[in-house]
């Protein structure tokens, strides 16, 4: 039940490298929690198949899983290329063409030819101004903006590289202009309703509104799903805890985040988004690059090991994997890997050497409550629990609890199935379909059953149970239990 590799969550990214069915399942069996969906590539009909083996395994193999479906956003990428690939030089004059076939004619020069580039949202250069900066293929190619024209804007290369089709480009410390919802973002989010999925990510967040408009069209579709506040641009920063405050859950999506700000900055950026959802009892994501070189080694790098332990350290409820499982070529050790990672690491949280449990944590769920879950750390730490119970309607008080990065297991029961979900990004928190959540002794009585069965729990072992106010009572319930022995205290 609760003999998980690791507590830290695991977000995996669903590509051609592991979408058949029975990648996925090995997938799942190494420990991931929530299968990400990225709908700026493949197709509603591709993705709508992905979600149904999903569900099809969670009932094969009596797991919880979730599906988050992640808009593409407002993403300026390159349009196709001739050859797929172009390599620019140092000094090589471009254009950034509004219409790639519309552009003055080139000078004869030595030296490099033109290069003429189509952009996805071309009215994007209508902010730019000479001196501003463009970057490309995540940094590492970088031009600088010379001139503004009717036909687009000339560059200069000042740092060379290779370029790819579709590849996205930043214009770092401008201000674009675009809304965090394009037309597709809309399309997507319909279509994400009408799956029934857990979680929706909402790329390049500026503000709260972004977060609030984005729910609003997921609960007229009729769906719950959680909105995921993806931190990638520089406005995010300067609307935070705001933004924090509006959404389900955070992600620091560093890859895009790493661009438009100083790269320099981003270690410190990262530290502040944690911190502040923790206060929140938001469960935060750290994504982008965590083990990156496994997309093609089956081994990650000294320092990518270093960083993703360190993320779990700051506070992260969960890391993502992105290329390394959705077109990586060992996926399921890159799995594998992150667990070992995390389960080496989390060792701190039981030899208290690490801040989590001992921060300043904001009003979130009502005082009672928040006592009760605090209560119920410290009771399992006393009693020398095997097991801590959370039973919750809404997840909130579940949430609460995996705060305290409690070094005793934490099960999750609700009598609502996409709260179940829904846990599968709070830390340290197993969800455990079909159990009794609404009557504390048939609860019990079900836990010992199969945690006996399991050999998980033994006679005289204790348990640990806080049930919300929502689930057949009018008021918080915390309780000891011991197996073998039906009293209630």
């Amino acid at each position: 039940m609760w003999a998980k590799q690791a507590r830290t969550k695991v977000v995996a990214t669903v590509g051609p490298a592991c979408r058949d069915e029975q990648t996925l399942r090995r997938l799942l069996q190494a420990g991931v929690d929530v299968f990400r969906l990225n709908l700026a590539h493949g197709s509603h009909e591709e993705h709508a198949r992905t979600v149904a083996t999903l569900r099809k395994l969670s009932g094969e193999l009596g797991q919880v899983v979730a599906v988050l479906a992640d808009l593409a956003g407002p993403k300026v990428r390159l349009l196709p290329l001739k050859e797929d690939r172009l390599e620019l030089q140092a000094g090589q004059e471009v254009w950034l063409a509004r219409e790639p076939g519309n552009v003055p004619a080139a000078p004869t020069q030595d030296g490099p030819a033109p290069a003429v580039l189509g952009i996805s949202h071309p009215q994007v250069l209508d902010a730019l101004r000479p001196g501003h900066r463009v970057l490309l293929a995540d940094g590492t190619v970088a031009l600088h903006v010379e001139q503004v024209e009717p036909q687009g804007v000339r560059c200069r290369v000042v740092q060379g590289g290779v370029i790819y089709s579709r590849q996205g480009v930043n214009f770092p410390g401008v201000h674009l202009g675009l809304p965090a919802l394009t037309e597709k973002d809309l399309e997507d989010a319909r279509w994400a309703a009408g799956q029934e999925v857990d979680f929706v990510g909402l790329s390049f967040v500026g503000q709260a509104e972004d977060v609030h408009r984005l729910r609003r069209l997921l609960e007229e579709h009729g769906s719950r799903a959680a909105v995921v506040a993806k931190i990638e641009r520089p406005e995010a920063l300067d609307h935070l805890e705001a933004i924090v405050q509006a959404a389900d859950a955070v992600m620091v999506a560093r890859g895009d985040l790493g661009v438009e700000t100083d790269v320099a900055h981003m270690a410190l950026a990262q530290k502040r988004i944690i911190l502040l959802c923790n206060q929140y009892q938001r469960p935060v994501i750290v994504a982008t690059q965590m083990l990156d070189s496994m997309r093609h080694s089956p081994l990650p790098t000294r320092a990518e090991v270093t960083d993703v332990a360190n993320a779990i350290l700051d506070g992260a409820d969960a890391c993502m994997l992105s290329g390394e499982t959705a077109v990586g070529q060992y996926p399921v050790q890159a799995v594998e890997m992150m667990n070992r990672i995390a389960q080496s690491t989390e060792a701190a949280f039981a030899a208290g050497c690490t801040r989590s449990g001992r921060f300043f944590r904001r009003q979130v769920v009502h005082p009672v409550t928040a006592a009760l879950v605090e209560s119920a750390v410290h009771i399992a730490r006393d009693v020398q629990a095997r097991v801590i119970v959370v039973a919750s309607h809404s997840g909130r008080t579940a949430l609460a609890l995996a705060s305290y990065r409690s070094h005793v297991p934490v099960l999750g029961v609700s009598d609502q199935p996409h709260v179940l979900r829904r846990l599968c990004l709070a830390w340290g928190v197993v969800p455990l379909p079909e159990a009794p959540a609404a009557d504390s002794r048939r609860l019990c009585a079900f836990l010992e059953e199969k945690g006996l069965a399991a050999g998980e729990l033994s006679p005289g072992d204790r348990l640990v149970m806080l049930r919300g106010t929502r689930l057949g009572a009018v008021q918080n319930i915390l309780v000891v239990d011991e197996v073998g022995r039906r009293e209630e205290g």
